[in-house]
């Protein structure tokens, strides 16, 4: 038996009127995602369990069948294992954002998705300038890591820290920063940095030359996500299979890695609007002939809610039905038993442009699955089969045995 879980990264949205009272994914030409619901079992899933902010790291923590009360320990951590990063004990790991501030305003939380060459000149300056305090780790594009270490600041301070209340970026574009600066006992420690760090990129190179081009200045960086390093148990000892994950973002290798899959790189996955669908696909069915499971994740549907673009995000659906969940779930139908589940890690509404607590859809197909009269892929249609998932990390498992277990 072969598995793959397709993940859409923030598909599940609202009824917007420029679609005539559709969502994205009603809107969306997606024969296959239909043809997984119709023929398969489908309903909603709470990925985002209460008392957590509505994040890819809980959202796709839970899908990969990982109960986050029990094993989630901040988002930077998993991020940093992906990148080489040993965090110690005595270590901090914060997501490190390189953004654009405008008249005190979030312009931009991705700085104008910069380039990962161009953050490394930044990532490289600012460990010049702030090597005395954290040490900072270069990602991809606008994503990147800062490490606090206890010998360096002191136990006291980096519990502080590690206890700051810290905003994601991505949930206040368009917002004065003001009241979303860092809170807490370590909130002055953190603005010391993200202070610092303005400084020296007022008149960056890199800052100066995006200024002239016209492109989102690169003049700040934003900390969040802090947490210790992770302790979970290998996906082998929960499921007994052995697998890979595939995605252009450090976060989600980042869980696979510590979940002892093994993590694929393909050439030309960008993690935005441009990234390799179809290699993603290719990559996919090539593992699968020598691992039992496969996790594809798909970050463009969740770049263009933050950004408001409904018309990008109805097409970024599309790209990733035809080109990821046609290819796989065709082929796989013809290599023997298998099943194939389709869904989201949370909502990123067009209206919001941010991530809300809202029920996601789901549907898996293939051998010794019944349908459960589903109509299509969306939001309405799942949730008028009355099936409900309260427990998000409980769909690896009804992948696994084929029916939703009460």
């Amino acid at each position: 038996m072969k598995y793959a879980l397709l993940v859409g990264d923030g598909m599940a949205d609202y009824p917007v009127p420029e679609l005539d009272g559709r969502t994205p994914l009603q809107a969306a030409e997606i024969p296959f995602m239909d043809e997984i619901a119709r023929t398969g079992c489908s309903g909603l899933a709470r990925t985002i369990p209460d008392g957590f902010a509505p994040g890819s790291d809980i959202g796709n923590l839970s899908l990969l069948g990982y109960d986050p009360v029990r094993h989630f320990t901040g988002r930077a951590p998993l991020e940093a294992v992906n990148l080489g990063i040993s965090l110690g004990p005595d270590d901090v790991a914060f997501r490190c954002n390189i953004v654009t501030i405008s008249d005190g305003t979030m312009a931009d939380f991705s700085a104008g998705h910069v380039s990962t060459s161009e953050a490394t000149q930044i990532i490289d300056s600012l460990n010049e300038t702030m090597g005395d305090i954290l040490t900072f780790h270069t990602g991809t594009s606008y994503r990147h890591v800062a490490v606090f270490n206890a010998k360096v600041i002191g136990s006291e301070r980096l519990t502080a820290i590690e206890n700051a209340q810290c905003t994601p970026p991505h949930d206040i574009t368009g917002e004065p920063i003001a009241s979303h600066l860092p809170k807490g006992v370590g909130a002055e420690l953190l603005m010391e940095v993200m202070d610092r760090a303005a400084t020296v990129l007022a008149h960056h190179p890199v800052t100066n030359q995006r200024r002239a081009a016209d492109k989102h200045a690169t003049n700040g960086i934003w900390l969040w996500g802090q947490g210790r390093v992770p302790r979970m148990p290998a996906f082998r000892e929960l499921y007994g299979l052995h697998g890979a994950v595939i995605s252009a973002v450090d976060l989600v290798k980042g869980i696979g890695k510590c979940a002892g899959l093994e993590t694929i790189i393909v050439p030309g996955a960008t993690g935005y609007f441009d990234t390799n669908y179809f290699g993603k696909a290719q990559y996919a069915l090539d593992t699968l002939k020598t691992n039992d499971f496969v996790y594809v994740h798909v970050e463009s549907p969740d770049e263009a809610g933050h950004e408001g673009l409904i018309e990008e995000k109805v097409r970024c659906i599309e790209q990733f039905d035809k080109l990821v969940v046609g290819p796989i779930y065709s082929e796989l139908q013809k290599r023997g038993d298998f099943r194939v589940m389709t869904t989201c890690d949370h909502a990123t509404p067009i209206v919001r442009r941010t991530h809300t607590m809202d029920m996601v859809p789901f549907a898996f197909a293939g051998t010794g699955t019944s349908p459960n009269g589903a109509v299509a892929f969306s939001e309405s249609a799942a949730d008028d089969t009355g099936c409900i998932v309260n427990e998000g990390y409980k769909l690896m498992s009804a992948l696994i045995n084929g029916t939703v277990l009460s």
